[in-house]
């Protein structure tokens, strides 16, 4: 066989062991759950499709994380964006933050489990034009005025990320890249160079349902932790995020109640996910609420999950699942977040008298 039908062949083969894979770890659940869990695996490949085809020499700004194309741990109320640079070239970003109460754009090194945040500038460092508007310079020497990303040696990625209260009745920015000067046409293809692509990408899907299977079981039912693993920019996350991670399991008519004290942020949000790590309907359900539509209270929040909204304003929809996880996250906290009080109880005993 060639090498590009070997390179094929193995991404077939990673299909049917993903496959494989997900059909024992889901052996005991219900039709709908393996079918969820089946919908994750097709959405994960739709999204590492998306940005197979990459052009360092004259990237783009692809948008990642939509609905279809959830992949670990999407978050509704930021939306990103996602380029594939060189560490020798000099790019330029044009763009607009649109309602974002937040901006950042990292550029990231390494790959697979060594991933590390190289650099990074916010909002609060660029420079805006009459039309709120920015223009950023990346890679090559730094210019003598406006502001710059540096990006690191050798190949690497770029994230633009706009962090939104209420990202439904906003405007979610824009932002798009190109190169300073523009590059000769590349090879209308290369050999080596797709087969090797091709094996990355058998990789990604093959380890998906591993990374599920690793994931689920790390948090007790009904309890929440801080996630220390997730921080400073670990796995192409935001470095200056604290995460709490914590999991619910509830029988019919049970609501879990999370309450807590919130912390001096520039924003923070809660999330609810499968066990797939694909967050919930959002477009069609409440399953995410901010410092904006919590309902905070007195500097304290109370978050409810449940099957049938009770009445609260911090109800969060678990779409009748027995099961799931949900992730609390804090940007730039003035200090560490304390953790809530976790507690089951009757869905009647939280509904207003």
């Amino acid at each position: 066989m060639t090498p590009e039908g070997q390179a094929w062949a193995g991404l077939v083969e990673a299909l049917g062991a993903a496959g494989r894979r997900l059909e024992e770890e889901t052996a005991e659940l219900g039709a709908d759950e393996r079918a969820d869990g089946y919908r994750a695996l097709l959405r994960g490949l739709h999204n590492q499709l998306g940005r197979f085809e990459v052009d360092r020499d004259r990237p783009e700004l692809v948008p990642f994380n939509g609905w279809r194309q959830k992949f670990f741990m999407d978050n509704p109320d930021t939306r990103y964006w996602v380029a594939d640079v060189r560490g020798d070239r000099r790019y330029r970003i044009t763009g607009h933050p649109g309602d974002a109460v937040y901006l950042s754009v990292t550029a990231y090194s390494g790959g697979g489990g060594n991933v590390a945040a190289a650099s990074r500038i916010d909002l609060d460092d660029l420079v805006l034009d009459g039309s709120g508007g920015y223009t950023l310079a990346v890679g090559g020497p730094e210019p003598e005025r406006g502001p710059w990303l540096p990006l690191p040696e050798g190949n690497g990625q770029l994230w633009v990320r706009h962090f939104h209260d209420d990202i439904a009745s906003g405007d979610p920015g824009r932002c798009a890249i190109e190169p300073v000067t523009a590059p000769p046409p590349p090879p209308p293809i290369e050999a080596a160079r797709f087969g090797h692509q091709l094996g990355r990408l058998a990789k990604s899907v093959e380890m998906m349902p591993v990374v599920f299977s690793a994931v689920q079981g790390r948090v007790e039912p009904n309890s929440v932790h801080h996630w220390a693993e997730m921080a400073g920019g670990a796995a192409y996350t935001e470095p200056g995020i604290h995460y709490l991670r914590g999991a619910w399991r509830l029988g019919p008519g049970e609501a879990l109640v999370v309450e807590g004290e919130t912390v001096p942020c520039r924003h923070w949000n809660a999330l609810l996910y499968s066990r797939y790590l694909n967050s919930l309907d959002y477009r069609h359900r409440t399953v995410s609420r901010t410092g904006a539509t919590a309902g905070v209270r007195d500097g304290r929040y109370r978050l409810v999950l449940a099957a049938e909204d009770p009445g609260e304003p911090g109800w969060l929809d678990t779409e009748g699942r027995r099961d799931g996880s949900f992730v609390l996250r804090w940007l730039h906290a003035a200090e560490e977040p304390p953790l809530p009080s976790v507690r089951v109880v009757p869905l009647a005993e939280v509904r207003p008298s």
